[in-house]
């Protein structure tokens, strides 16, 4: 059977999460998120983040993170500016076009949008009350792309929202990754500090299932609930839920599960470059994407999978690797051994 580079949730769960559920599964609890569990994770997430009057709820998964977040933030005649591989854009069946907000999209090399980006979105948006107003501004960090922000990009771009009258949501599906990356300056207190509203992913982290939406904007938090229930999201055992972010944020296993991936993934980049391969990205998280010729494609693809991400011609394409908090040193080397046969 073909190992997978796919994506970072391939697997189940951590083991110490599978054992919190089993050990928990007969004690009774309110439901709907009212448990004891999700109650304790969530004040473990509001110390992590400094952020004592922030609100945090469990949704299920990344896309019903973002479709429910930004529709509730949203007025009807509001729209979202993302960068073009944004997730909202690119891979959620136009969720967030079907709650009636369009989304801007914005040409980057690396994933990434700034300031300048977005004024080039508004600028030619001037003409009140026939076009939509721009409200919202969607980053991922780790990008779709595996680059991550910087302090000063985060703070610049919070700072621009602020004096625009917009706000800085932030994808967090794989905001573990990003922290632990090496070329990393931010922390996980920025993000309670510098963006209105952002969420943590755990499903691709670890976890079963499960994203913590963060709400930092107070005028954000206000009858959040009714639009949890009315989307499906407030779930009768949110127990599940709470367990399992209970778990992760206990002795930080969160972060240790995201730098295990990143750790795979730099010992699989740094093989690509010692034998010549360029990247269509400079990235230090678990996501990497070398440029590997047709046969050199085929050939990996005889024990691994993996997404060829981007034609760049005739003859070479970017293919996407990840790796995850479970990926065995064993498979990695074997990965390697594969890359230094491609000369």
């Amino acid at each position: 059977m073909k190992y997978s580079f796919k994506n970072d949730y391939a697997e189940g769960a951590h083991p110490q999460i599978l054992e919190a559920l089993v050990n928990s599964n007969l004690n009774q609890q309110n439901g709907y998120g009212l448990d004891d569990y999700s109650s304790i994770a969530k004040e473990m997430i509001k110390q992590k983040i400094g952020n004592s009057k922030a609100t945090v709820d469990f949704v299920s998964g990344g896309t019903q993170a973002n479709l429910i977040a930004i529709s509730a933030f949203l007025r009807p005649h509001e729209s979202v500016v993302s960068a073009s591989t944004g997730h909202i854009f690119t891979n959620e069946s136009g969720a967030i076009e079907a709650t009636g907000h369009k989304v801007h999209s914005v040409e980057t090399s690396n994933g990434k949008i700034s300031s300048e980006d977005i004024q080039k979105i508004i600028d030619v948006h001037q003409n009140k009350p026939h076009q939509l107003k721009q409200k919202l501004v969607y980053i991922s960090n780790s990008t779709e792309l595996g680059t991550i922000y910087s302090k000063e990009e985060l703070v610049n771009l919070y700072h621009y929202c602020q004096e625009n009258n917009l706000y800085l949501f932030v994808d967090g599906a794989r905001l573990g990754h990003a922290l632990t990356a090496d070329s990393n300056d931010l922390k996980l207190e920025d993000f309670g500090k510098y963006t209105d509203a952002f969420y943590l992913g755990g499903t691709k982290n670890g976890a079963l299932i499960g994203e913590a939406i963060i709400i930092n904007n107070e005028n954000l938090q206000q009858e959040f609930g009714f639009h949890l229930k009315q989307k499906g999201a407030l779930l009768a055992k949110g127990r599940l839920l709470g367990i399992q972010f209970q778990e992760l944020f206990r002795d930080d296993l969160y972060f240790d599960l995201a730098n295990h991936a990143n750790r795979q993934a730099m010992k699989i980049k740094e093989a690509f470059k010692n034998a010549g391969f360029k990247f269509l990205a400079e990235t230090f998280t678990n996501q990497i994407f070398p440029v590997l010729n047709n046969a050199q494609i085929e050939k990996l693809s005889e024990n691994f999978d993996f997404y060829v991400w981007k034609k760049i011609d005739e003859d070479n394409s970017a293919v996407r690797i990840i790796t995850s908090w479970s990926t065995p040193d064993e498979i990695v080397e074997k990965f390697i051994n594969e890359i230094k046969k491609l000369q």
